[in-house]
């Protein structure tokens, strides 16, 4: 199928998303990069296609809830993103703590990668959610403010918390009552982001960049800054460096930091907003500096030994990829037990060495060093008291502020 098949038919805010997604993907970008396009183009083929089996209809009028179907389908049909999940090196169609799953507990797990951008994933289930139909998913993983809205929709089911006694036990404090899911009732994390400022010493002639502001105004740096075209990350890392809390900002704040980008953009300090498909153009000293998220950095900085990451002074944006399970999913206690068993960590340390990412499960520090020493003591995967005082979080948009301030990035970045 070729891409315009693909995206000929979405609506025009979900088929931008949908291209800008397609150097995108959530762990390090040179393990797979060249797999990357293919898993995308594969995501956004028929669900059958994918290995998802077609939609159907639920038996109940429930918006939510559907019959359970756990006890005689021993399956879980999993949707993820592209390379977010660890892979064996002498075959990378294979998962080792999936199959260490299903020969635990005897349930098959049908693992797709095709969640490529929030936005464009939602645009695809969003037909079914509305119309009650089981999407053929019984797990998904998206990021906090996607999630947020399948919960405030009703399109996600409550947990069972006995199906998650290792989740409950483990889950680190600080990431147990989110404001758009207090006491984790509907999701729990896969893995957290963080976002920081990143630059080739090389590219900058030896220079440090530390700050957002140098980004936004050093006149050295013109034409060789990238800002991501996650909003919530490129704004929530301009408020900070305004001073103002991303956590508590008004409308009158969002403006403020869109007007700090448009004049930026407009001066062409800012080159683009991106995927991380900036990894490329870092890595080369096309651009000199950005905003990335650590995750990919791990394994630009293995290999080139002149990229940096600064913490800024401000501080730094974090969010997290959440596992939900959504409404009518056939098997939603295989699910649970799906989620539970990242929450042990043995296997979140196999996991998070997989992908690079923060691990949400405390006791992983431990066993990840056992397991790989250098990834342990990486403080963009397990990050520094220092740095831990330093992150922030983007908070909750109503769904008239989602829409404005959405609408207001999209302007911005030109999508």
């Amino acid at each position: 199928m070729e891409l315009n098949e693909i995206t000929g038919s979405l609506p025009d805010p979900v088929r931008k998303a949908w291209e800008r997604s397609l150097t995108g993907g959530r762990a390090a970008l040179s393990r797979r990069a060249l797999l990357q396009a293919g898993a995308v183009a594969a995501g956004a083929g028929t669900l059958a296609a994918c290995g998802i089996p077609p939609a159907r209809s639920s038996a109940t009028g429930d918006a939510v809830t559907a019959p359970d179907h756990s006890d005689e389908e021993k399956a879980v049909n999993f949707s993820n993103w592209p390379l977010y999940i660890d892979v064996d090196a002498q075959d990378e169609q294979k998962h080792a703590t999936l199959d260490e799953f299903e020969a635990a507990t005897g349930i098959k797990v049908r693992y797709t990668e095709d969640v490529n951008d929030n936005v464009e994933f939602f645009g695809k289930v969003k037909p079914q959610l509305a119309s009650g139909q089981d999407t053929g998913r019984d797990l998904m993983v998206l990021t906090d403010w996607m999630a947020a809205r399948l919960i405030r929709l009703g399109w996600a089911q409550r947990l069972n918390p006995a199906n998650l006694t290792h989740a409950v036990t483990n889950i680190e404090d600080r990431l147990r009552t989110p404001d758009w899911d207090p006491n984790r009732q509907y999701s729990y994390p896969w893995a957290g982001i963080q976002v920081v400022v990143a630059y080739n010493k090389k590219a900058t002639g030896g220079k440090a960049v530390t700050s957002v502001t140098q980004l936004l105004d050093d006149p050295e740096l013109k034409g060789r800054v990238t800002f991501l075209s996650e909003m919530r990350d490129t704004v929530g890392m301009v408020l900070l460096e305004m001073g103002k809390d991303p956590a508590k900002f008004t409308a009158d704040d969002y403006d403020a930091a869109i007007h700090r980008l448009q004049k930026a953009v407009d001066s062409k300090q800012i080159r683009k907003f991106t995927g991380n498909d900036y990894g490329q153009e870092l890595s080369s000293g096309d651009i000199a500096a950005c905003v990335a998220w650590g995750g990919d950095l791990i394994q630009l900085r293995a290999d080139n030994p002149d990229i940096e990451f600064v913490i800024p002074e401000h501080g730094y944006v974090s969010s997290t990829d959440n596992m939900l399970i959504p409404a009518k999913a056939q098997h939603k206690k295989n699910a649970e037990l799906l989620i539970d068993f990242y929450y042990q960590p043995k296997v979140a340390a196999a996991l998070t060495a997989g992908i690079g990412y923060v691990s949400p499960v405390s006791g992983v520090q431990a066993e990840l060093a056992a397991l790989d020493p250098d990834t342990a003591a990486n403080p963009l995967v397990i990050p520094t008291p220092e740095m831990a005082a330093k992150v922030h979080a983007f908070r909750s948009l109503t769904e008239a502020e989602e829409s404005e301030f959405e609408d207001k990035f999209s302007k911005l970045i030109g999508a």
